[in-house]
């Protein structure tokens, strides 16, 4: 293995940069994470089960590389970049949100 597969395999952090509610399907919520400079994200899809749903949703979390889309819009990159900012500005990885 050389050095460049090692660092294609290390985890990447992203933060918590847009939660919306599925206009397709009900209790569907849509979690964005993204890179700090906005150019990599992660979509996450989670069923609400019930009212009392006890899914923690983190500030920031660990994704593999691999899983990460790109960003190609760079109006939407800029807002990425601009809202990891302030999350990690404002709470550690692990605060739930």
């Amino acid at each position: 293995m050389t050095g460049d597969a090692s660092a294609e395999s290390e985890a990447v952090r992203a933060w918590l940069v847009e939660r919306t509610y599925s206009d397709d399907e009900q209790n569907v919520v849509i979690l964005v994470y993204a890179t700090p400079d906005g150019t990599r994200y992660l979509r996450k899809e989670r069923a609400l089960t019930s009212f009392d749903d006890a899914r923690d949703t983190t500030a920031a979390i660990d994704a593999e590389p691999g899983n990460l889309g790109r960003v190609d819009d760079p109006e939407t990159r800029e807002a990425y970049a601009s809202e990891a900012e302030r999350m990690r500005a404002k709470h550690d990885p692990d605060d739930l949100i």
